[in-house]
């Protein structure tokens, strides 16, 4: 695997590769700001960020909500997806239009032609969160990537290999940068080291985190 660039990879329309189907797309959604903070301000009037549980009682420190037809929830139940926001009862917002062709062409962009993603997760950072290691594996088909769009503050992306224990190399990920990973690093274990505290000047101390997924 090809060790990335860790500092100073700022330039728009550079790439990082993590592995033989992993990518980061640095700036790619720069362009796009314009309709996708106002589409988010919108998913979060529908479905607030909330902190759920994990299965063992533990509360999760990013705060996240969904949008698209399936969205994705924790509680002492499990892991899931589920079509209905467990808050409202309601459905969640679909995908706004902005974000799908974001999904889309980011992915193509990798390598993956004809993404569809039916499930959008929102996890909202502050200071100090972060997300431990975990595998993407709540989906039911692994054949479509994983597209993650980095908004607001910079965080520290670890991407691990196929299980726990294998050594993640640690990428900075900042605003408007794309991660895709599928393919033979479709199962990698990735997570979040703890947000800092530099506030961006667009979103303020907080980091947004889109996570596009083909779930059911």
């Amino acid at each position: 695997m090809t060790t990335p660039d860790l500092f100073g990879d700022l330039d728009p329309g550079r790439r990082t590769r993590l592995g033989p189907d992993a990518w980061v797309l640095r700036g790619f959604a720069l362009p796009r700001m314009d309709a996708l903070l106002p589409a988010l301000a919108g998913i979060e009037a529908i479905s607030p960020f909330r902190h759920m549980k994990t299965p063992g009682g533990f509360v999760m420190s990013a705060a996240l909500s969904n949008c698209g037809a399936l969205g994705w929830t924790s509680d002492r139940r499990g892991y899931r997806y589920s079509p209905i926001d467990p808050e409202s009862g309601l459905p969640w917002p679909p995908i706004p239009e902005a974000f799908a062709r974001l999904a889309r062409e980011a992915a193509a962009a990798a390598g993956f032609e004809d993404f569809a993603p039916d499930a959008c997760l929102i996890n909202r950072y502050l200071p100090g969160a972060r997300m431990s290691l975990h595998q993407d594996r709540n989906e039911r088909d692994f054949g479509a990537p994983i597209v993650s769009v980095s908004l607001g503050m910079s965080a520290v992306f670890l991407f691990g290999g196929p299980a726990r224990s294998d050594k993640a190399v640690r990428v900075p990920l900042h605003h408007g940068d794309v991660a895709v990973w599928g393919g033979t690093d479709r199962l990698r274990y990735h997570g979040i080291l703890p947000l800092g505290e530099r506030p961006h000047p667009l979103l303020g101390a907080r980091r947004i985190n889109l996570t596009f997924r083909k779930a059911g």
